[in-house]
């Protein structure tokens, strides 16, 4: 029960930092945190990750109904097989899932709003990227893919040494 309650809670922390981001600032507005290198800007994503598949709202939100439900199914079968860092990182999945579902279902775009920008002088030529901005929901599933690797690779790891 405990691991619902985790997703809960990114859920809610990603609607909340959105709210405040539609309420505080215009669209594209942007607002300094550390210089040029991050700032919390006022954008919205009618796609998936990095923008790709814009306008396809109802594939989404089918989409996201699916992982969600094989979510929980898988959340329950590593729970009871004892697992202790699977459960986690799904949970996080599920929370940042359905924290960018909640946006799209109601407004058929998501909020994003941490921008980062990369400068500096490399070898000779300058770099300038901006990564792609995003939000609290996208960086629950990030963290929780991470988890999920770093959990195959103690499994697998585990696995080697009683062979």
């Amino acid at each position: 029960m405990r691991y619902y309650l985790y997703a809960l809670v990114v859920l809610i922390l990603d609607q909340v930092t959105k709210w405040l981001i539609v309420n505080r600032l215009e669209l594209n507005e942007a607002v300094s945190v550390i210089g040029e290198f991050f700032q919390i800007t006022s954008h919205r994503n009618r796609g998936a990750a990095f923008g790709i598949m814009q306008d396809q709202r109802w594939f989404f939100i089918v989409i996201t109904l699916v992982v969600a439900a094989g979510i929980i199914i898988y959340l329950r079968k590593s729970y009871k097989e004892g697992k202790k860092l699977l459960p986690v990182a799904l949970c996080l999945l599920l929370g940042g899932a359905l924290g960018n579902f909640v946006d799209r279902a109601l407004f058929g775009e998501v909020v994003d709003f941490l921008k980062f920008r990369f400068q500096f002088n490399g070898f000779g030529s300058p770099v300038d990227y901006t990564y792609p901005i995003f939000n609290i929901a996208d960086s629950a599933i990030c963290i929780g893919v991470a988890l999920i690797f770093i959990d195959s690779i103690i499994s697998w790891r585990k696995e080697k040494r009683g062979a």
